[in-house]
């Protein structure tokens, strides 16, 4: 495990899993901690290619569409029937309601599923922060039409990832990737939202430009929309911010370390 940040990519489809790309999922190991962050369709499978379910340290789940979250139904099986050696409930970092949800999918009957046999919930909420390992995390509340959190990953040794989760541009996104290492920004419009109707997402332009405000050392575009090309959208990116500029390919590896990222 290296001893800045290492962020894998585990999926980046939006809003359905394509052939060989799992929707939003990522593998955060940094400080002698695993992270799996987001959970989308798909996501478990890839995981696995890494690391055991009971390897992981911690979940975070930005919002609870299914494009984010629908792997922890399968989870849920996996720490509870998988033979693993028994330990205490993983801890699942995630918006208000997120037990309610999983145990109105779960449930087969008239006994509530017991989610909190597999997960030690924890509900967010605008600038929370918590401390999982050798990680501290910082949660703050993005634009996405619905209770929503972007995230800001560090070590002790100084490596920052943020993460917008899905969220238009906002302020509170552009203070928690101040300074970031990396920022791993969704680009799901292809084109703006429609005057009169609310924004939920970025466009690539629109990522680029969160990217340069925040100061980020380098920007990473995920969650692209269907008719959106990752080179295209990388490329779009680039015309509002002049540093480095990746997609989030599936299976790619972003090494975050305290001066400047590689992959």
């Amino acid at each position: 495990m290296t001893a800045d940040l290492r962020l894998t990519v585990l999926g980046s489809a939006s809003p359905y899993p394509r052939a060989g790309n799992p929707c939003s999922g990522y593998l955060v190991e940094g400080g002698g901690t695993r992270l799996w962050m987001d959970a989308g369709s798909g996501t478990l499978g890839a995981l696995r290619e890494h690391t055991g379910l009971d390897r992981i340290d911690g979940i975070w789940i930005s919002h609870l569409h299914a494009d984010h979250c629908a792997d922890l139904l399968t989870a849920y099986y996996g720490l509870l029937h998988a033979d693993l050696e028994p330990t205490a409930p993983t801890p699942l970092l995630g918006p208000p309601g997120i037990a309610d949800r999983l145990a109105a999918f779960l449930t087969n009957g008239p006994r509530r599923s017991p989610v909190e046999d597999a997960f030690r919930v924890v509900e967010l909420h605008d600038h929370h922060r918590a401390r999982i390992g050798g990680l501290t995390l910082t949660s703050r509340a993005v634009s996405h039409g619905m209770p929503a959190f972007g995230l800001r990953v560090e070590t002790e040794d100084g490596a920052r990832l943020a993460y917008s989760g899905d969220s238009a541009p906002c302020e509170a996104l552009t203070a928690l990737a101040d300074d970031c290492t990396v920022l791993l920004c969704e680009a799901d419009y292809a084109r703006p939202a429609p005057p009169g109707t609310e924004a939920v997402h970025h466009t690539p332009e629109e990522a680029g430009t969160t990217a340069t405000t925040a100061g980020a050392n380098c920007l990473v575009v995920t969650h692209l929309g269907p008719s959106l090309d990752p080179r295209t959208a990388a490329r779009r990116a680039a015309t509002r911010y002049a540093g480095p500029v990746e997609y989030a390919a599936p299976g790619s590896v972003f090494e975050v370390s305290r001066e400047s990222p590689s992959s």
